[in-house]
C-alpha cells in the first residue's frame, strides 16, 4: 500500500486502496496465526469503504444489513481484534475508528481529522523524538504515541464550509 502521508485526503485508485490494504491484513493475520473471521473481514471492509471514522454503531448496522446480526458485542469485538492486529485504530476524539494506512507495521500514527466530513487520513507521528527526550528527563517510558488533529479537509475548505 502506498505511504502517502495524506492517503485519506489525497485523490487515488480507491478500489486498488482497499485490494491492497485488504492483502496485507490477510498477510498479517496469516503471519501471526489470527483468524480473519467472514464478520472481522467485513468489518475491516466497511472501514477501508470510506477514508472516514466510523462508530461501532456505524458499523453494526452495515454488519447487520450484512446478514452478520444486530448484537453491539458483534462490532466491538471485531473492531477489538481490528485494533489488537494493527489493521484499525480508535479515534478517541470521534469515539469511532478508522482502518489503519499501513496495516502491520510498527508506527505511530497521527490522525488529521476533518470536522465536517470526518474524513481522516493517516501520518507518522514525526513529534515522538521530542517527546522522548522530555520522557527521558523525567523517567516516563513511552509506550505508544498517538496525534489526533482537527481541521477542515481539502475538500471541505472548497466547498467553502467555516
Amino acid at each position: 500500500m502506498s505511504h502517502d502521508h495524506t492517503l485519506g485526503f489525497a485523490r487515488h485508485d480507491h478500489g486498488s486502496c482497499q485490494r491492497q490494504a485488504m492483502a496485507a491484513a490477510e498477510a498479517t493475520c496469516a503471519a501471526r496465526g489470527a483468524q480473519l473471521t467472514p464478520v472481522r473481514r467485513r468489518a475491516l471492509e466497511i472501514l477501508l469503504e470510506a477514508h472516514r471514522a466510523m462508530g461501532a454503531y456505524d458499523v453494526l448496522a452495515r454488519l447487520d444489513a450484512d446478514g452478520f446480526g444486530d448484537k453491539p458485542p458483534l462490532a466491538y469485538r471485531a473492531l477489538g481484534f481490528l485494533v489488537d492486529q494493527g489493521l484499525a485504530h480508535r479515534i478517541e476524539r470521534l469515539n469511532a475508528y478508522v482502518a489503519c494506512a499501513h496495516p502491520g507495521a510498527a508506527h505511530d500514527p497521527a490522525f488529521m481529522i476533518c470536522r465536517a466530513c470526518r474524513k481522516v487520513a493517516e501520518a507518522e507521528a514525526q513529534p515522538r523524538a521530542t517527546l522522548a527526550v522530555s520522557a527521558a528527563e523525567t523517567g516516563f517510558h513511552i509506550e505508544q504515541t498517538v496525534i489526533e488533529a482537527q481541521g477542515l479537509c481539502p475538500d471541505c475548505q472548497a466547498r467553502g464550509v467555516a
